[in-house]
């Protein structure tokens, strides 16, 4: 049976439940159309810093939050367009802002659609007019997110996108990983270094992006809850970021359309014809063994 039912705490929470297979996902639109829980089975799948969560002048750690239209930060947060200079701070503003929920569905599956508009707000540090409508979609063991990005604007438009998930984990020294990449670049010295098929978790913190994948996919096995979390993207999304904090019960596995300052650069960034649209996926599904 898939239902779909709200609550109303700091913010309205919309929770999305397959009751067969135990599968539970709770999403707040007004606080960036986020993400804020999905269990399985009992078991917690993301991680949420419900401090953080409850602050809404501190972005969110936790969850799945939304990036755009930007991945990442900017030199001095600042990007040129057409001669004129814009301030635009990390990972943009769809994470900070309110969605709008403009679909639910219970049949055959569990799904809720949530749209992002550009207003004023958004024009002052992006001046172009879009859409960007987001789907999530649950059934059984499988948590689909489904995106769709509109041009408004009368001019071609660039983003990057892409996602944050926050995955829970109880002892890191019990994850192995699957990343399709032999090297990644640590994106604070911006050195490149071959990937051996593992992280050393007793650093401080690791924030390493893979910009060279070989499939459009990555898993992480968490061998001490006895389960398998597998991510797969459609072809938009150009890297993996992994990132973790020394003493934080997650780590993240991040698939971005384009790595950081693409906005400058213009390295793997989409860029919309007048009224054109793209769409996109991510797929993550859960094994227990």
């Amino acid at each position: 049976m898939f239902v779909i039912a709200r609550k109303q705490q700091q913010y309205e929470t919309y929770i999305l439940t397959d009751e067969n297979a135990q599968s539970r996902l709770e999403v707040v639109p007004e606080r960036g159309g986020i993400i804020t829980s999905w269990s399985l089975q009992s078991q917690d799948i993301l991680y949420l810093d419900g401090d953080r969560f409850a602050d809404s002048s501190l972005s969110v750690r936790g969850g799945i939050p939304i990036l755009f239209p930007i991945c990442g930060n900017l030199p001095d947060n600042t990007y040129t367009h057409n001669g004129k200079q814009y301030t635009l701070k990390q990972h943009g503003f769809a994470r900070d802002l309110p969605w709008e929920v403009t679909e639910q569905i219970t049949n055959d599956l569990v799904s809720l659609t949530l749209v992002l508009n550009s207003n004023n707000q958004t024009r002052a540090v992006y001046p172009f007019d879009f859409q960007v409508a987001f789907t999530y979609e649950l059934k059984g063991n499988t948590l689909e997110i489904r995106q769709r990005y509109t041009n408004h604007s009368a001019e071609p438009m660039p983003f990057s996108t892409g996602l944050h998930p926050y995955f829970f984990t109880s002892d890191k020294t019990r994850l192995e990983f699957d990343i399709p990449a032999s090297k990644y670049q640590n994106q604070t010295t911006k050195e490149v270094h071959p990937f051996p098929g593992s992280f050393d978790l007793s650093q401080d913190e690791i924030d390493v992006a893979f910009r060279q994948v070989s499939a459009n996919f990555t898993s992480a096995t968490d061998t001490g809850r006895g389960f398998k979390v597998t991510l797969s993207y459609s072809d938009l999304y150009s890297t993996l970021v992994f990132w973790t904090v020394k003493g934080k019960d997650y780590y993240c596995l991040e698939p971005w359309s384009a790595p950081r300052n693409s906005l400058n650069t213009g390295e793997h960034l989409t860029e919309l014809s007048p009224g054109a649209s793209c769409e996109a996926s991510v797929h993550l599904n859960v094994t227990f063994f």
